[in-house]
């Protein structure tokens, strides 16, 4: 009888862990759900295209983020047109001319060419040209240089003369005979 007496509390213990854990599970799963976007299309293309186009769009306030990547609530609002433009049947080209009229170059990762955007398309590959073009210029001149060519003579086999060789003797000498200990006198003692 004493033994039945311990275990009710600790059978409502464990009932009253389990019910509390599963209402946590519960609301922790509620809260995990709550940032999946869910929008009902007509047609797998349809969602294709809204894929798509969301994966093309920048937002506008994360400006390194498409919209797809983004939880901003511009990125929300956009995400959500994108999706009614698509359900009223519009074109990829009537979308992005539309967010363009609206938000200007900068919503699309694929710029069109105009004269406003020539230097995002051309400057990179016209700055690659001229890097290359400057290297292999400054390693033909290494090589005239080192050549001669360049009217400076460098003439690295040429004997010495007798007083050159007397002189480098003399220094090599006098070289010999120093002491090149960079101890002091009295780290010696």
């Amino acid at each position: 009888m004493n033994v039945t007496r311990i275990r009710a509390p600790q059978l409502k213990l464990n009932i009253i862990l389990k019910l509390a854990s599963l209402i946590l599970a519960c609301l922790l799963n509620m809260t995990a759900n709550a940032a999946i976007d869910v929008y009902d299309f007509d047609s797998p293309q349809q969602e294709a295209q809204y894929r798509g186009l969301i994966e093309e769009f920048r937002c506008p306030k994360c400006q390194n983020q498409n919209l797809a990547a983004s939880d901003a609530p511009i990125a929300q609002d956009l995400k959500q047109k994108v999706y009614d433009l698509i359900k009223d049947r519009r074109s990829d080209a009537e979308i992005r001319a539309y967010m363009q009229e609206r938000y200007g170059d900068f919503i699309s990762y694929k710029p069109p060419m105009r004269p406003s955007t020539w230097i995002l398309w051309f400057f990179p590959p016209l700055l690659l040209l001229v890097l290359i073009v400057g290297w292999f210029w400054q390693s033909k001149r290494r090589q005239v240089v080192a050549r001669g060519q360049n009217g400076v003579t460098v003439n690295s086999t040429a004997a010495l003369t007798s007083t050159e060789k007397a002189e480098l003797d003399r220094l090599l000498s006098q070289a010999e005979n120093v002491d090149h200990d960079i101890t002091s006198i009295e780290d010696k003692k």
